[in-house]
């Protein structure tokens, strides 16, 4: 019997019960306690790699010239010692003099370039143009970063490979010319992204340095709506502690050009310390629900980050060793796509035209500053070693460190290993995962079982979907080392984090 006293009798009165589809709320329950970690379980992953970036680019000013020093003085020593080594050099050696007569070649050239010319030409633009010069930038920051490790182990790789080996390549010279050519171009770019933010900082209305921190807000409508596998989410994350870390090298940047112009007068820091932690806290908001949603739209939990922290020990770990086939800065820098050749080339000629050194003390000063950083360098490296092995004796990865046999994934077939083995196209691996840049790949045979297997820049974007119902078939444990190795076998970064495959 309808009537509308009985329709709104039943509206006031019905009930319902949450516990009858109870796992369906306990899942959203979840997800709100997941987004609720996120941000603690970020920034320890951040912070850990934001020292890691730091180790990695105070290595070329501290001890990279005493590495050249002891080269230079053993191949001027070399008679002494005779020709019984087939090398006159050992392949490490080789590699830091190439380095730093890339970092003195290139500095001064920057020479040429007129900062103040580049200040006042990027101020006479107008506020969209800036806007999209920004834009710009970042991608040719990313496109430079994913080709500029290419270029310097091709170098590297060059110049250290055996003589007996049949000729394959253009020659070294052409090659170190290349990678003159991409430390200088990247350099510049940093300097006008640099110069922008110079710009942004001194400008007025603030309007560009609003327009400029709103452009961050924009990654998360580009990556929140994506599919992302925990291998894309690593790679994610690893570029967002890269951005980070040369944001706050390009904010010491700008202090240092603004301090200067003002003749160093303490009062005028304060003046920009407002706009010093907007540009901070911006970035660290926009990390923060960037990754919450991407996590509650992919089913992620919070605990993967924790894996990635663990990988990130891990290679730390791993080129500490007495096989360690790469340093470790190369290491970072194919990881997480920073280079510290052009960052260091630019802080360098800003410093050296910023502060003026004359008279004994200054020298003085810059000794002493120099062995600060020397002991930074080697306390951040102290810290992190014990922090790496504390977190990889967590995650329960110490036994590949030594164990040179390879686990096989349960449920991949043997085919599976093998295609994949095949697929690297002879290029050697360590037992740390890291692709060698200074020994042959030829000398390792090819049915030689290598621990962690590497992938090309296709294989390692996403996990293959025949894989994924595979893992999904065994116990959780098997569950949880298998994901670990997916992570260990991405061994270079492409800056194609928001790739689908």
């Amino acid at each position: 019997d309808l009537s509308l006293l009985r329709f709104i009798s039943a509206e006031l009165t019905r009930g319902y019960f949450l516990e009858h589809n109870e796992a369906k709320y306990t899942e959203r329950r979840e997800r709100v306690y997941t987004c609720m970690r996120i941000p603690k379980e970020l920034e320890k992953l951040m912070f850990f790699g934001i020292f890691l970036c730091l180790d990695a680019f105070l290595y070329v000013f501290t001890l990279l010239p005493l590495r050249v020093v002891l080269a230079m003085f053993r191949f001027i020593t070399l008679p002494c010692y005779g020709l019984r080594d087939r090398r006159l050099l050992q392949p490490a050696q080789v590699c830091d003099i190439l380095k730093g007569v890339i970092l003195v070649i290139c500095y001064f050239m920057m020479h040429y370039v007129d900062y103040s010319m580049m200040y006042h030409l990027i101020r006479g633009q107008s506020v969209i143009k800036l806007y999209i010069i920004y834009n710009m930038l970042e991608v040719a920051d990313r496109l430079f970063s994913s080709f500029g490790q290419d270029i310097l182990d091709a170098l590297y790789w060059t110049a250290t490979e055996p003589k007996e080996r049949k000729r394959a390549h253009i020659g070294v010279i052409p090659h170190f010319f290349m990678a003159v050519l991409y430390v200088f171009l990247h350099a510049i770019l940093i300097m006008v992204q640099a110069t922008t933010l110079n710009v942004a900082f001194n400008s007025h209305n603030k309007s560009l340095l609003t327009i400029m921190m709103s452009n961050n807000f924009v990654e998360i409508k580009g990556s929140v709506f994506k599919k992302f596998e925990k291998n894309n989410l690593f790679q994610m994350s690893n570029s967002d502690i890269k951005e980070r870390f040369t944001n706050y090298v390009l904010l010491l940047i700008v202090c240092l050009r603004n301090m200067e112009q003002f003749s160093w007068n303490p009062d005028h820091l304060w003046v920009l310390f407002p706009d010093v932690c907007m540009v901070v806290a911006s970035e660290i908001a926009v990390d923060i629900v960037k990754h919450a949603f991407i996590t509650k739209f992919n089913d992620i939990t919070a605990d993967v980050y924790s894996e990635y922290r663990a990988s990130l020990a891990f290679d730390l770990v791993s080129s500490r060793q007495k096989n360690a086939y790469t340093d470790y800065s190369d290491s970072v820098s194919r990881r997480m796509g920073f280079i510290p050749l052009p960052l260091a080339v630019l802080l360098m000629r800003v410093v050296t035209s910023s502060i003026k050194v004359q008279g004994v003390l200054a020298y003085v000063c810059v000794v002493l500053f120099y062995c600060g950083l020397i002991s930074l360098k080697v306390l951040n490296s102290i810290v992190l070693l014990g922090k790496s092995c504390q977190y990889v004796k967590e995650a329960k990865m110490e036994e590949k460190l030594f164990n040179p046999v390879p686990t096989t994934t349960s449920g991949k077939p043997a085919s599976k290993q093998q295609s994949m083995f095949k697929s690297t196209q002879g290029i050697s691996t360590s037992e740390n995962g890291s692709t060698s840049v200074t020994n042959q790949p030829v000398h390792q045979k090819e049915n030689t079982p290598s621990l962690l297997v590497t992938s090309n820049s296709d294989q390692f974007l996403t996990t293959p979907d025949g894989e994924e119902k595979d893992i999904s078939q065994d116990s959780s444990e098997l569950k949880h080392r298998s994901s670990k190795k997916d992570l260990l076998e991405i061994d270079r970064f492409t800056i194609c984090g928001n790739r689908i495959d």
